[in-house]
């Protein structure tokens, strides 16, 4: 999935490539783009008949019909922006319209990017946190109560410290070497 929109990508596409362009060449990048919206629709409908593509090549024929219907369309906006404040030559800093949407794509950046930041620590929080569930005879647990006792520790506190003072031999037998509480 994509931060951003078909419409958003020619937006940002059409406005960095119209920056100093006069009204001419925006008239020609603006007929351009409709022979080319009619050409990939054309394209597009072709393939879903056909149901094939070029062999090995992935390409989303409808995306890249809808690319060029929106490159268009801002083309379009920014040839009628010119003819209607009378510039000769597209600076995108005068755009108004276009600085907004600029601005709310980086705004919708940052959220989306701080959103997949999170998640992914949330992840890596899960995947430390481990709940284990220990069921232990009272024979068992008698040593276990009475180091809690002993440390003013609760059992499950005890077990962490040991948990965490654990070691694996080559032969994978496990083992805790004697330590005191509060002591590395």
């Amino acid at each position: 999935m994509s931060i951003w929109s078909t419409q958003d990508v020619a937006r940002d596409a059409v406005r960095r490539q119209a920056g100093g362009l006069d009204t001419a060449q925006i008239a020609a990048r603006t007929a351009e783009a409709a022979a080319r919206a009619r050409e990939t629709a054309a394209d597009a409908r072709g393939a879903l008949r056909r149901g094939t593509d070029l062999p090995g090549v992935e390409i989303d024929m409808q995306r890249l019909a809808d690319t060029w219907a929106a490159k268009h369309t801002e083309w379009q906006r920014i040839q009628t922006l010119l003819e209607t404040t009378g510039r000769a030559m597209y600076e995108p800093a005068d755009d108004e319209t276009g600085t907004r949407w600029e601005r709310e794509r980086g705004q919708h950046r940052e959220e989306r990017l701080a959103a997949a930041a999170a998640h992914r620590e949330q992840v890596r929080q899960d995947r430390l946190a481990v709940a284990v569930q220990l069921r232990l005879t009272p024979a068992q647990a008698a040593p276990l109560q009475q180091a809690a006792v002993r440390t003013g520790l609760t059992p499950e506190q005890v077990l962490a410290q040991l948990a965490a003072r654990v070691e694996t031999a080559p032969d994978g037998a496990l083992s805790v070497s004697a330590f005191h509480h509060g002591h590395p």
